[in-house]
């Protein structure tokens, strides 16, 4: 998953620091808040029906389809999200397969895939999302638009020795809490913190009240963070990147649900 995305109230068109204690059931990811909601482990977790995610932040059903569009100094980005009818069993349990593509276009390339990943998540008998890994490539290309290699950085999954599903989204969000989104030493380190409930978030396809937003970090990109806004019954709406000093907002574009 990446740190930031390039990742129903709305235009319709026919459409996560580790305390890194290890044990046998896995890490507890401590839910820091006023309310004390004390610690989660993906070895206690319960998973009846993992492929069910009705989350009402993250509603991950089988072909709904997201688009979000950000410009960047490279050019246009849009970013398609698309929830698939496939899985895969990984750490013990089936986890959903989610389609990620960026597309780029500028001067020398015109909507030409940037990054293709297949993003893996669960949602356990309480409600909290996890994410159990990503299979991802990014493709770089030169000045004048020709291919220049790709990179694998970032794949990781819940059967990879020292791996760690994280939650993604809770159950049931609270001012402060925070919680690892996914864990494998130096590679994935993804954390998220709540931020504020019942927002109002405008982005061009209009203004959406009671948001949740979550600042999201990583210790393995210092100085960089993001905020990512969240509607009800819809999921991400805006995801907003900061480094270097410079600001990249993602925003949804279209929904289609699927038919």
């Amino acid at each position: 998953m990446r740190l930031f995305s390039k990742s129903k109230d709305v235009i319709v068109s026919g459409g996560i620091f580790l305390i890194a204690v290890v044990i046998l059931t896995g890490i507890p990811l401590k839910r820091s808040s006023a309310k004390n909601t004390g610690d989660i482990s993906f070895g206690d977790a319960v998973f009846t029906h993992p492929l069910i995610i009705d989350n009402t932040y993250m509603p991950l059903f089988p072909g709904d389809t997201y688009i979000y569009s950000a410009e960047t100094e490279d050019g246009t980005e849009q970013d398609t999200v698309t929830v698939t009818n496939q899985d895969k069993y990984l750490g013990g349990v089936d986890c959903r397969a989610v389609s990620d593509v960026v597309t780029l276009t500028n001067d020398v390339l015109d909507h030409v895939p940037t990054e293709v990943t297949t993003d893996w998540y669960a949602q356990d008998d309480d409600g909290d999302v996890w994410y159990c890994g990503e299979d991802t490539i990014e493709y770089f290309f030169d000045d004048a638009g020709n291919p220049d290699g790709s990179s694998t950085e970032g794949t990781w999954n819940a059967d990879m020795t020292g791996a760690i599903p994280g939650v993604v989204m809770l159950a049931d969000p609270d001012n402060g809490d925070s919680y690892q989104q996914e864990y494998l030493d130096g590679i994935a380190e993804d954390m998220a913190k709540v931020l504020r409930l019942n927002d109002t978030v405008s982005i061009n396809l209009g203004e959406y009240e009671n948001c949740l937003v979550t600042k999201e970090w990583t210790p393995l990109e210092k100085g960089s963070e993001g905020q990512k806004a969240y509607y009800p019954g819809l999921g991400m709406i805006t995801d907003s990147e900061i480094s270097g000093g410079k600001t990249v907002h993602s925003d949804l574009v279209e929904y289609l649900p699927a038919t």
